[in-house]
């Protein structure tokens, strides 16, 4: 149990604040919009702490005209005694200090999903100012800046304005409210989307079973709250919207093992992939990890015994497989547990030993709970008939192996014709370029570099494989081939270390059909080759929308805004091509403006939140047209500029 007195003396100093602004990469990732809502997310984290081991109730998160963001809680407060061993308050302490916090050990905090107290400091770093005021029977307030050292030349971060101070004012608040600007010599923007506020509030909010989290925009008089007292209950409903659910409420589970906390809820639908998401400590961890591999098992095993104790199984019987449990699986798995060890490539991997037992245990003891009530037989019934459904799938003809030596064969089929290979053997050096169409696929083979550069053109539009078997999918001529080019297998045969090209290309035209032939090939690779994206490999090439020209200057232009600064940089007289398609470019300008390495501009296709785009795939690709186009008529705005961050490669 954490303690309620937390005092300065629990903070744990490790080093200090140096590097931070000369390094922001190392702490926060990037310095691009996903950097900047990173240092909003750290004082975020810090407030959800305290909700997660009991001592808060409410968020507030805000964003302000001046640009600058705040985050409020109702739990503690940071401690504002004075630390013996730093000579200053706690507040200073945590504001200023790199690696300095109340996380180190588990006293204070049972479970913790920040970054062990890096991110009040870190976020201080990087900001103009921030302001931290602490609610204790009175207000304590502390002020902190980054200005430029004439005498130096350096920046000066997030150094006090003056000490902590004790206004005097009695308040019956409690907890901590931190207002940051972000510093424009650190971030490419410092334009927080509203929008991606929006879904990790909510995610944390489902999480968090009974959390009231509450945002507004003063820019736009914006508000919105979450609270959901389903928790997990509610976020599985919120996936399945749009899907045929095979019975009405989620099955749920919390409880204590070995001192993890185990919660889950799983619904299945009609869907032949499965959705799963699991978290550890209110953090996503889309590369799976110990937590999952023990759900996995425990769900298989108990779902066995269910169907032989009802012998739906009979002796004779082999057992089913964990594949069989996946088809039109959602399920939500969240721990909380002390000193998490992430590990994989994108660090969203659990490897904590310890946690695949402990789920193992959980998972098994509690459906086996669930399965004894009477009200509930009928489900269990229902999620047995559907492995037994893929099972037979998976046994027909010559079973599920002969799909994956499908998916195996593929890979050795003929493509003369099709794919225009690479002379390089290197795969972290090719790149492959899925191309619309014959005529731009003409095109881009003359133009490409071939010692790295392969082309494969889609001679028509690859299937929408949302809610297609494996076998049909398998059929889909245009599958096969990218399955054949890319050299990974898919789904169960999905093999990393095979892949053939390191950069993966879409390169379709800037028209309606070409967006609906990415929202396809983005489908796929989410739903089969999803490691593909987590890894990094996948992109989209962005061709221009314009030509400006006058004799013999040509400049292009992307969107716009630049055709208008473009027209600026030409002059009068000038002359404008509106490209309404790859084919309509030669070869040489092909490679200037789309597939030259040095001059093109690169989408990279990242996965922030699984869960948010499983359920967008299945609103958008799926079959319930109502909740489509009410989703495009409410979202969709293609000329935001923060919808893809650009990459030039």
């Amino acid at each position: 149990m954490a303690k309620t007195n937390y005092n300065a003396e629990d903070i744990k100093i490790i080093e200090g604040l140096d590097a931070v602004r000369l390094r922001p990469g190392m702490y926060i990732g990037t310095t691009s919009v996903k950097g900047l809502h990173h240092i909003l997310w750290e004082i975020v984290d810090n407030a959800v702490d305290e909700a997660s081991n009991g001592f808060a109730n409410r968020v507030e998160v805000k964003l302000y005209k001046d640009g600058s963001a705040s985050v409020e809680d109702n739990g503690r407060g940071i401690p504002t005694d004075i630390h013996s061993k730093a000579g200053v308050s706690g507040v200073q302490v945590v504001f200023t200090q790199l690696h300095a916090g109340g996380k180190f050990d588990s006293e204070n905090y049972n479970f913790s999903g920040g970054l062990h107290g890096v991110g009040a400091s870190v976020t201080n770093a990087l900001s103009e100012w921030l302001k931290v005021e602490v609610y204790k029977n009175t207000v304590y307030s502390m002020e902190f800046h980054s200005y430029l050292d004439e005498k130096s030349g350096k920046i000066k971060s997030g150094v006090p304005v003056a000490p902590l101070k004790d206004t005097k004012v009695k308040t019956k608040k409690k907890g901590t409210f931190v207002r940051f600007l972000p510093d424009k010599r650190v971030f490419e923007t410092t334009q927080f989307s509203v929008e991606t506020i929006l879904k990790r509030l909510r995610e944390i909010a489902f999480l968090n079973k009974g959390l009231e989290i509450d945002f507004y925009d003063e820019n736009t008089d914006f508000h919105r709250v979450y609270k959901y007292e389903g928790g997990l209950i509610n976020f599985v409903k919120y996936l399945n919207e749009g899907k045929t659910t095979l019975y009405d409420e989620p099955l749920y589970a919390c409880t204590e093992k070995d001192g993890i906390m185990v919660e889950f809820a799983v619904q299945h639908t009609d869907a032949y992939v499965e959705s799963i998401y699991s978290y550890v400590n209110n953090i996503p961890t889309g590369e799976g990890g110990m937590h999952e591999t023990g759900f996995r098992s425990g769900v298989t095993r108990v779902l066995n015994d269910f169907a032989r104790t009802k012998n739906i199984l009979k002796d004779k019987d082999e057992n089913l497989l964990g594949d069989d449990f996946k088809e039109g699986l959602t399920a939500i798995l969240s721990i909380k547990m002390k000193n998490v060890q992430f590990e994989g490539q994108t660090k969203t991997k659990l490897g904590n030993p310890e946690a695949r037992p402990a789920v193992e245990y959980v998972t098994v003891n509690e459906l086996s709970a669930l399965m004894n009530n009477k009200k509930l037989v009928k489900i269990f019934e229902i999620i047995i008939n559907k492995a037994l459904n893929a099972a037979k799938v998976r046994l027909a003809a010559k079973k599920a192996k002969e799909i994956a030596r499908a998916s195996k064969s593929i890979e050795s089929q003929n493509l003369v014709g099709k794919l225009a290979a690479c002379s390089g053997r290197k795969a972290e050096l090719n790149e492959l370029f899925i191309v619309e169409g014959d005529s731009a696929g003409g095109s881009a083979k003359q133009a490409r570099m071939r010692q790295f550069q392969a082309i494969l053109p889609l001679r028509g539009k690859p299937l929408n494989v949302e809610k297609k078997k494996l076998d049909h999918i398998l059929q889909n001529t245009e599958i096969r081939t990218i399955i054949s080019a890319l050299g990974t297998g898919i789904a169960s045969e999905f093999d990393l270390s095979g892949l053939k090209f390191h950069k993966v290309i879409i390169l379709s035209d800037a028209d309606q059909d070409g967006a609906h032939i990415k929202a396809i090939l983005l489908t796929f690779f989410f739903r089969y080759m999803r490691e593909l994206i987590n890894a990094g490999h996948v992109y989209m090439g962005i061709p221009p929308l314009y030509k400006v020209y006058k004799g013999n200057v040509e400049e292009y232009a992307y969107d716009d805004k630049e055709l208008k600064e473009k027209i600026e940089k030409v002059g009068k007289g000038y002359q404008i091509q509106r490209y309404k398609g790859l084919g309509e470019m030669d070869p040489g300008q092909l490679w200037e403006t789309t597939m030259n390495p040095k001059t093109r501009t690169l989408m990279q296709v990242t996965i922030d939140d699984a869960a948010e785009a499983d359920r967008l795939i299945t609103v958008l690709m799926g079959d319930e047209v109502g909740e489509r186009k009410k989703y495009i008529f409410e979202h969709a705005d293609f000329n935001k500029e923060d919808t893809f961050a650009k990459i030039k490669r």
